[in-house]
């Protein structure tokens, strides 16, 4: 397993509202209409699943293994051509800020791993500063 990590973002939100937000998938309402459609199709979700199509991997389906209140949401793949775990970490600075920090581990083939390990860190920097980025309220 080869593991990916973003780096921290600092996220204007306590540690409780960002977590609240993260553990319930629906609440990815609020951020359909600023997925590119160009890079991500058939975006669906649920409380505890999403699933996604990007071009040229193909279909991604991940859903909630584990919540730990109010610090971690952790993921599995249900389907993906390759299989990964990601997981959100997010800590507080203060009372109205936090910290959050992505992480993948992924079963790469020893083949592919010079292919993918680039666009794979790149794909967890973006969906961290994505994350970062929505109004936890």
């Amino acid at each position: 397993m080869k593991k990916f990590e973003s780096s921290v973002k600092q996220v204007p939100y306590s540690q409780e509202a960002v977590y609240r937000n993260i553990c319930d998938l629906n609440n990815l309402e609020c951020v359909r209409d600023r997925v590119p459609e160009d890079k991500i199709k058939d975006f669906s979700f649920d409380r505890d699943s999403v699933t996604i199509s990007v071009a040229p991997i193909g279909q991604i389906t991940m859903r909630i293994v584990e919540r730990e209140e109010p610090k971690c949401v952790k993921f599995e793949t249900t389907q993906s051509p390759m299989p990964f775990n990601l997981w959100i970490q997010v800590l507080p600075v203060n009372e109205t800020t936090s910290k959050m920090k992505v992480t993948v581990k992924a079963d790469i083939p020893f083949m592919l791993a010079g292919m993918v390990s680039g666009p794979i860190q790149d794909g967890v920097e973006k969906i961290a500063d994505a994350l970062s980025q929505i109004p936890y309220v």
